[in-house]
């Protein structure tokens, strides 16, 4: 007769994979990597990721933010090396490889926003039938209390051998603005986003379709009463097709 592992057992195996693949993060991974690849750079600690990437067994996603000297002409800047790194059959972090990567100088801009996190997206992105993007968010937040200003973007990569491609390059899908009026003029903008997978393909990758909502607020005087009014919300829905090297935003909205 067959038997069924029961769903307990799955579930605390996933767990132990997650343990050991956090553990090899918390052990250095990043900090090793830096060392190998930037002996005399400072690594921004902080804003630095490093997690399992899931469904590739033994592989890690790690991000290092090289903030650039104050001397340098390019100060207030960020270099970013992105790594695909695979973990040593033992687990000896000192022996992890380097899969693919992608080095950018001037990646990142610290001026009026700050760039508050970097984190990894963990949704499945499977691009082709042997292909699997994972996605990179940044978070970005202003500086000024009159006009509050934040944002999330997201970057997509694909190794490609020694390489790591850039398929999707910072594309919006949060941001919150405003202005504030010591009148009672504020005004305030929020748009979300979210981004799937679509049926139909473009150049050997599948299409990618982004969904976002917008809303809008105000407010004015009422009599003696500063008063707030908000505007229906908008729907839009956007195609993005890859054009052989990157994806673009297709012209027009596609419904729904």
């Amino acid at each position: 007769m067959r038997r069924t592992l029961p769903a307990a057992w799955f579930a605390w195996l996933l767990a132990a994979l997650c343990s050991i693949g956090h553990a090899a993060c918390e052990t250095g991974l990043a900090e090793r990597m830096n060392e190998k690849l930037h002996p005399q750079r400072a690594l921004d600690h902080e804003r630095a990721v490093c997690e399992p990437w899931r469904g590739q067994q033994g592989r890690y996603i790690v991000v290092l933010p090289l903030p650039r000297p104050a001397s340098d002409p390019k100060g207030g800047q960020f270099d970013l090396d992105v790594l695909v790194v695979q973990q040593a059959d033992n687990g000896n972090t000192d022996h992890a490889r380097i899969v693919s990567r992608l080095y950018e100088e001037g990646a990142l801009t610290e001026d009026a926003v700050h760039i508050g996190e970097i984190k990894l997206d963990i949704t499945r992105y499977p691009l082709a039938p042997e292909v699997r993007a994972f996605g990179l968010r940044i978070l970005r937040q202003g500086t000024s209390r009159a006009d509050p200003y934040a944002n999330e973007t997201l970057t997509l990569y694909v190794p490609q051998g020694p390489k790591l491609a850039k398929v999707l390059d910072e594309l919006e899908l949060q941001r919150e603005r405003g202005e504030s009026a010591p009148d009672c003029g504020d005004q305030f903008e929020t748009i979300r986003g979210n981004l799937a997978i679509a049926r139909s393909s473009s150049n050997g990758y599948a299409d990618l379709v982004l969904h976002q909502s917008r809303s809008d607020s105000h407010s004015a005087m009422q009599g003696d009463e500063c008063v707030t009014q908000e505007d229906p919300a908008s729907f839009q829905t956007h195609l993005l097709r890859f054009d052989g090297k990157e994806y673009q935003m297709a012209k027009g909205a596609v419904a729904n």
